[in-house]
Parts: C-alpha cells; structure tokens; sequence
C-alpha cells in the first residue's frame, strides 16, 4: 500500500511540473503563429524570402512552448511533403526545412532575412 502512494505522489509531481495540461493549447497558438507567418509571407510578397518565414514561424511556434514545437514540425513536415509530391527534386524543400528547424530550435530567423524585406516583418 505504501509503495502503491509513493508511486501516486511521485506521479502526480511529476505530472503537475511537467504541465501536460498546457500542450494543447500551445499547439493550437503555435499553428496561428505558423499561419501568421504564412500570411506574412504572401503580404511581403519579396523575393528569397520564404526561408525567413520558414524560420519565424517555426521560431514562434516553438516559443510557446512543447505544444508550439510539436505543432510547427507537424506543420512544416506536412507541408514539405504536399509540395514534393509537385516538386521535381528537393533541394529547395531541404533549404526550406533547414530553416525551418533552424527557428524550432531557437535559432534567429534573421539569419535568413533578406536585404529587401521590409523591417514591418
């Protein structure tokens, strides 16, 4: 009985620090930040630009949290795979998905920033 309640107590501190409460949440806000950036990305409407929303929009999704990270690589995985079915070859969605992790993984979109953008984004 004894063991029984240390394995519940450990469990419910475990849980309670983990917050897996919060993931749904962040992946419903990380894939606004991914459309967001899409959007962004359609209104810049600026040459060599789309690794730079490659990034942020990852980025930001990221930031919210787990949720936010697991929905950005979702989304992006997805996405890459829809376009190589149009694509021949795939070193532009490599590019793409480099820069994509690249953000989830805390790096700065301004890495892929291009001259020409407007700073607006």
């Amino acid at each position: 009985m004894k063991l029984i309640l240390a394995v519940l107590v450990v469990f419910l501190v475990v849980g309670t620090q983990a917050e897996w409460y919060h993931f749904p949440a962040e992946a419903y806000h990380g894939a606004k930040d991914m459309w967001q950036a899409y959007q962004d990305m359609i209104e810049a409407n600026t040459k060599e630009s789309d690794k730079y929303f490659h990034a942020r929009g990852n980025y930001d999704a990221a930031e919210r949290g787990p949720g936010g990270k697991w929905a950005a690589e979702v989304i992006s995985d997805g996405v890459e795979a829809l376009q190589g079915l149009r694509r021949h070859g795939n070193s532009d969605s490599e590019a793409d998905q480099e820069a994509s992790r690249w953000g989830r993984n805390g790096g700065d979109p301004d890495a892929y920033r291009p001259k020409d953008l407007s700073k607006k984004y």
